[in-house]
């Protein structure tokens, strides 16, 4: 908006409303007033009254510029460099307001941010798929890769592709009609010539509506095929007919593989996994011919009979683990509904069978090939357990970290595997729809790095407790506790293919998450979960000349645990912009952060750590760098962004501090590892709050003091107050308060040294507050309860809570996450401005 007081009325006697009107004077009609703040409805820009007058009296003063004169006089040429682009901002987008980021240093918002939203006509942008399913790092496509080049950001995608949603239309029809071409499933893009062809919006193929899809089946109506569901929602599942079977859809098998040497038995998670199976058995998805199966394992293999008719489990010890003989499989997986009550006196008995023992060894690699073989007619989901590294039989592994190393400021050694066999095994698994899911309960080194390689290629996941114990870590049992819940009950999809296609001139060619690629752009997953987030590179083979618009589709074909074959389909529609300004006006800077990240990581395994770290300041150098040099209209000093980028060094800068790449600060390799295995597979929102953890001020969430917001939650008459997220420097902690970090997997409650005694009786019961929070019939204690279960329950994993007090351990932790503040080794936030600013000016 031009600071033109005449523009205004300031001194000129145009009309002051108190409710609204409009300016009467030629050129000015899209001005309005709502009681003492003016609106400029053509650029959408709204400025209260009194900041203006007083900037205007400001700038009299202090003759910092020549007031212009009304339109038609001198231009912004006239005006200093600083104010000219002010001026200039009257037209330009939020997203591109220039933003000095030496001199605004307090640019975090106090709300999550969210989604930019593509420049698209209202009529698509309501139809588009959710940014929480999927999203790309750029909503406008450059429409070269000239142009792409030129804006030095990365295009890629972010999917979600088997998220819980509140809502999913289902569609049961005999015919699902696609492309006959590129095999596109119809979409709310494509477009229809008339009632019986329509035009993909992938190739551009013409093809025939099928008459069946003449009917609406919502509205009963025929001769409408453009207000079908499938044209109407851009997320989608339909029921599969036969074609889209390769065999009879399999039953939901679970087989679950227990270590059970004595380092296992004296952490105690034998009998916390027992109890959580026993509590959720009737829980576990599936139908009448759901399966289950257990194999426990030392230096011998156990295998164990459930056969229906037995009076009880029978064990069944196989010691020669190099060449394993396996029992009658139907002995050994049986079907859950008829052998329930055998399946329930072994997990009573399990804890006690083994509680003795003193088999320090761990074959591992053996206990796998084992299940492998068991669960290889049918498929299935594997689920093993592990306390320590594996040291007998086949994929036995030494120790290869350096505690001396781990706060090296060189190259990090050993972040790829030791053996190739876990590889192999997990790619023997996905051939044969076998995924396997690892959980490691240790606190000693197990490796990840190579045994995380048979979740990885198998489309499992991995999960990791660091010092568990069931006595001396309480918060790693009750997360673990938690985790195993979610684990056992969620949804879950078998035998499951995911195919991401685009645009004629779009391509696909580097894929991230856990799965096996088994073509260019199919992604072979034994099993598909809920909360398993992917992502793709991409490149612009040809140009997009004549398109306005692009799409993507990614359509997941699974089996559902109840045995139906289905099909989710998402579809993304996104502009194409010929101007770099358009292309950074459309950066969604989360979802290029996210991208970067999971480059960041194979870069760190292939190549190097130090190459990783140097890829991701070049990244933000680099589109700093083309912002200035192609999207600036007038030249000024500093270090310029454009506002939808102002957040990128401080989310680089993140980055460099985390765990999976810092350096100079002590990282165990397998912590190291799993951060590394959580951004590669984690949906972006989480991967943020492990990027960029959020704190929060709690010590004062009184009904009388609203920080930001409050939110109220329906399903129990909650009322969640909602304080502002705060920077994160020692600068915004006060010792009289108390402040709540969400590290995404981890929250941290800080409490001052000289904190407000009510919030220690009240919130805390002081002195007991060492390990949890207890639960208080206090006001302020249902509060901070409150706001920390609403933000536990936005993820579908459970983070834990540790309380901390000056004198505890995990103060430098909590320290370290402190982003913007200088460590001894890694710069400040401003440091790190000044080092980009210096590599810009070169």
């Amino acid at each position: 908006m031009r600071l033109h007081d005449q523009t205004f009325g300031l001194e000129k006697g145009y009309p002051r409303c108190s409710s609204s009107s409009s300016f009467e004077k030629p050129g000015y009609e899209h001005i309005r007033v709502f009681g003492g703040v003016y609106m400029d409805l053509r650029n959408r820009v709204i400025v209260n009254i009194r900041i203006l007058k007083g900037l205007l009296a400001a700038c009299k003063r202090t003759d910092c510029f020549t007031l212009p004169q009304p339109p038609g006089g001198p231009g912004p040429a006239q005006l200093s460099p600083s104010m000219a682009a002010m001026s200039l901002q009257s037209n330009t987008p939020e997203a591109l307001r220039v933003v000095n980021l030496l001199q605004e240093r307090n640019l975090l918002p106090p709300s999550p941010v969210s989604a930019p939203t593509p420049c698209l006509p209202q009529d698509l942008q309501k139809l588009n798929c959710s940014p929480e399913v999927f999203r790309s790092t750029l909503t406008s496509i450059p429409q070269t890769q000239a142009l792409l080049n030129k804006a030095k950001m990365p295009l890629g995608l972010l999917l979600h592709p088997f998220k819980d949603l509140s809502q999913l239309p289902v569609v049961t029809s005999s015919t699902i009609v696609r492309c006959r071409s590129c095999r596109t499933y119809i979409n709310p893009f494509v477009s229809f010539l008339d009632q019986r062809r329509w035009k993909c919006n992938l190739c551009y193929r013409v093809n025939d509506v099928p008459e069946e899809f003449m009917y609406n089946p919502v509205s009963r109506s025929y001769g409408e095929p453009h207000k079908r569901p499938e044209v109407q929602n851009a997320t989608i599942e339909f029921i599969a007919p036969s074609e889209y079977m390769l065999r009879p859809p399999q039953p939901a098998v679970y087989l679950f593989v227990l270590d059970v040497s004595h380092n296992a038995v004296e952490t105690g998670f034998l009998s916390v996994f027992c109890q959580s199976v026993l509590d959720n058995i009737d829980a576990l998805p599936g139908d009448s011919r759901t399966k289950v199966g257990f194999i426990t394992f030392d230096s011998t293999i156990h295998f164990y009979n459930l056969q229906e008719g037995l009076s009880q489990p029978q064990m069944l010890i196989v010691s020669d683990i190099e060449d394993i003989f396996l029992p009658t499989p139907d002995s050994l997986l049986v079907n859950l509904n008829e052998c329930k009550e055998l399946v329930q006196d072994l997990l009573k008995s399990l804890p006690s069978l083994f509680e003795k023992t003193m088999e320090t060894q761990s074959a591992l690699g053996s206990a796998l090939q084992a299940a492998f073989k068991l669960l290889s007619p049918t498929g299935g989901r594997m689920s093993v357990f592990q306390t320590q590294l594996p040291n007998l039989g086949v994929g036995a592994l030494q120790s290869r970290e350096d505690p001396n190393q781990r706060a090296s400021s060189k190259d990090i050694q050993h972040l790829s595997p030791a053996t190739d066999f876990y590889k192999k095994l997990a790619l023997d698994c996905s051939g044969q729809q076998v995924a396997v899911d690892l959980f490691l309960l240790s606190a000693q080194y197990c490796d990840m790095a190579s045994l995380g390689c048979i979740s990885r290629y198998s489309a499992g996941s991995v999960y990791y407790y660091p010092s568990y114990h069931h006595r001396h870590n309480p918060a790693q049992v009750e997360r673990f506790q938690k985790d195993l819940k979610r684990y056992l009950t969620r949804k879950i999809g078998f035998e499951a293919v995911m195919r991401i296609r685009c645009t004629k001139g779009l391509s696909i060619h580097t894929f991230h998450g856990n799965f096996f690629v088994r073509s260019t752009d199919l992604l072979s997953l034994p099993n598909v979960n809920p909360d398993a987030g992917f992502a793709v590179q991409m490149s612009i083979e040809e140009n997009l000349d004549d398109m306005q618009v692009v799409s993507f589709q990614a359509a997941l074909l699974y089996t559902s645990s109840k045995g139906e074959r289905r099909i989710r389909v998402h579809t993304l529609c996104l502009p194409v912009a010929n101007s770099v300004s358009d292309i950074f006006a459309g950066a969604d800077v989360q979802a290029i952060t996210g991208l970067l990240a999971c480059m960041a990581v194979d870069r760190s395994v292939t190549a190097s750590l130090s190459d990783a770290r140097d890829a991701m300041i070049n990244a933000s150098i680099d589109s700093l760098s083309s912002y200035r040099q192609f999207a600036l209209t007038i030249q000024q000093p500093g270090l310029l962004a454009p506002t939808c980028l102002r957040l990128f060094p401080l989310y680089i800068l993140a980055l460099l501090k985390q765990k999976a790449f810092r350096t100079g600060t002590s990282t165990r390799l397998d912590e190291r590892m799993f951060a590394m295995y959580q951004l590669k597979y984690q949906p972006l929102a989480f991967a943020m709050l492990m990027i960029h953890p959020a704190l929060y001020r709690v010590d004062d969430l009184t009904d009388e003091v609203r920080i930001f917001s409050f939110i109220h939650v329906n399903s129990n008459s909650r009322t969640i107050p909602q304080p502002a997220i705060l920077q994160l420097s020692v600068e915004k902690l006060s010792r009289e308060g108390a402040f709540l970090m969400d590290a995404g997997t981890v929250m941290y409650l800080w409490i001052g040294r000289n904190c407000h005694p009510n919030f220690l009786t009240q919130v805390l019961g002081v002195p007991n507050y060492a390990y949890l929070l207890p639960e208080l019939d206090t006001a302020e204690s249902q509060r901070t309860r409150a706001f920390i279960g609403w933000l536990r329950d936005q993820r579908p994993f459970f983070p834990s809570l540790h309380i901390i007090r000056d004198e505890s351990q995990l103060k430098p932790v909590f320290m370290q996450s402190m982003i913007e503040d200088r460590t001894e080794s890694a710069l400040s936030y401003y440091e790190f401005l000044l080092h980009v600013q210096q590599q810009i000016s070169k």
